[in-house]
């Protein structure tokens, strides 16, 4: 409402009641609503008469032809528009932005069903309704047809939060607003509006009464294999729409891990994006190449003695990385948080990657300045585990854990998801935890790794799920018989 006219001194202006032919609207409904034509300073003005409990006139709110409005008379006592006519309380009552909209929803209905409006629109619905609560809690179901703009979707959703819960039922209109309705020849589909109203619920709130379709006809949850059985057996392999995360000490290999199943990921014709913030471009290519050659090819090159074969080392980029399914990160230093994830959003929703590697954490945390360790983290994983769930992917993630008592990781210290460095958030928001153990200064047994489940949400299995042995010739990692190498009993190796 523009303003308010206070000059009449409490004077409201006779009515003329009569047919709104361009609204569509009969005398009878105006009549019963008190909307009617009037002469406001010597201009032809709708005019709407707000009433107050007993039905006596107390105010008047004036509509120009231009649509700016005035009130006038006892303003500050304006109830909704409509509402003398119905009992305090039944089954149902709708409430509209308008007062055109209330005699067009009414008049649909024969004029039996309570109809009511808003006094100034949907920038100051919320208000009205907190005004008039309880008059409306008196009321079973509240139909909220407000209009179809923006403006009207968020007001009604504003009103709705102030009624019980249950309440509120917010309507959706094929048009703009109810007399748009009217005037179009929608009747039917305006009555309908009424009763398919849908009861309101804030975003993410989903009855487990509409579900029975999604859980029927929604294929199953896809399980791609790890490259190893035994990790298989405990977590029935990775899938989409879940965060794992890798743990260990400082150099056991938890970058070899992720490029191994970054390689059978792509053998697989899957695409990934990875994103290894401690390395080149050009050593995690290589890495997925050399997997491909079965050779340690970062270090074979580094030799002055070696030679390329041109033609072998182009056959194994054609089956990885130059394949089309692998996108990298080229990055200098650390990276923030949100520069981080507009890049991974990028290569979900632009390239069409399915599965995202971070390598690691800890660099994406020092590229936010100075801060709480523990809060930056905590902010990082949810919204990391957010974004996993948003697109659709799958995430493998590195992280670094803190130094143990006794004994180090180093030295094959058992890991444990107390131990993941600087917020317990890491274990919390991760789907799988996967800790690697790995006695470096062991000389018999310090090529070979165990695969350790922390955590395991798809299953509940958790433990040493398998032995991986590092081959110095080939530079990978194969499945070895881990029993006999690492009793369940023994902690240390």
């Amino acid at each position: 409402m523009d303003e308010v006219d206070t000059t009449p001194a409490g004077g409201l202006i006779n009515i003329d009641y009569q047919s709104l032919s361009k609204r569509k609207l009969t005398e009878e409904t105006c009549r019963l609503f008190k909307y009617g034509i009037g002469d406001y300073r010597g201009m032809s003005v709708q005019i709407a008469t707000y009433c107050n409990p007993v039905g006596k006139p107390i105010a008047q709110k004036i509509r120009f032809p231009n649509k700016d409005f005035v009130a006038i008379g006892a303003t500050k006592e304006m109830g909704l528009f409509g509402q003398h006519l119905w009992r305090d309380g039944g089954k149902m009552v709708v409430v509209t932005e308008g007062e055109i909209d209330a005699l067009s929803v009414s008049q649909v209905q024969g004029n039996r069903w309570p109809v009511v409006s808003v006094p100034n629109g949907a920038q100051s619905a919320a208000k009205a309704f907190k005004s008039n609560l309880e008059w409306l809690e008196g009321y079973e179901s509240v139909i909220i047809m407000f209009d179809m703009d923006d403006a009207g979707r968020k007001a009604a959703q504003q009103c709705a939060l102030l009624l019980s819960p249950g309440k509120a039922k917010i309507a959706t209109l094929p048009l703009k607003d109810p007399n748009e309705m009217l005037v179009a020849g929608k009747v039917k589909e305006l009555v309908d509006s009424i009763w398919s109203a849908k009861v309101y619920r804030p975003d993410g709130i989903v009855a487990g009464t509409e579900l029975w379709n999604d859980l029927v006809n929604q294929p199953t949850t896809e399980c791609v294999d790890y490259p190893w059985d035994g990790l298989n057996a405990l977590t029935r392999g990775m899938r989409q729409r879940e965060l794992v995360t890798l743990c260990s000490g400082s150099g056991i290999g938890k970058s070899s891990v992720c490029r191994e199943v970054a390689h059978w990921l792509i053998k697989m014709g899957r695409r990934i994006g990875y994103i290894a913030l401690e390395e080149s471009v050009r050593r995690t290519a290589l890495g997925l190449i050399g997997i491909e050659m079965n050779r340690p090819l970062h270090i074979d090159m580094s030799s002055p003695d070696f030679e390329v074969d041109e033609k072998a080392m182009r056959a194994a980029y054609d089956q990885t990385v130059g394949s089309g399914n692998v996108f990298l990160y080229d990055h200098f230093g650390s990276i923030d948080s949100d520069n981080l994830l507009s890049r991974i959003r990028y290569m979900v929703r632009g390239l069409g990657c399915s599965w995202i590697f971070l390598d690691h954490l800890s660099i994406v945390v020092s590229g936010m300045g100075d801060g709480d360790e523990r809060r930056l983290i905590d902010n990082t994983m949810t919204a990391l585990r957010s974004l996993v769930e948003e697109l659709g992917c799958g995430m493998i993630l590195v992280s670094h854990l803190k130094r143990p008592e006794g004994r180090a990781h180093e030295e094959g210290a058992q890991t444990s998801l107390a131990q993941l460095r600087g917020s317990a958030a890491i274990g919390q928001l991760s789907d799988i935890v996967l800790g690697l153990e790995r006695n470096q200064q062991d000389p018999k047994n310090k090529d070979r790794m165990v695969v350790r489940v922390l955590k395991n949400r798809f299953t509940g299995e958790t433990g040493a799920s398998c032995c991986l042995t590092y081959d110095r010739s080939s530079g990978r990692l194969s499945e070895s018989a881990m029993p006999d190498l690492f009793p369940e009993e023994e902690t240390e190796f």
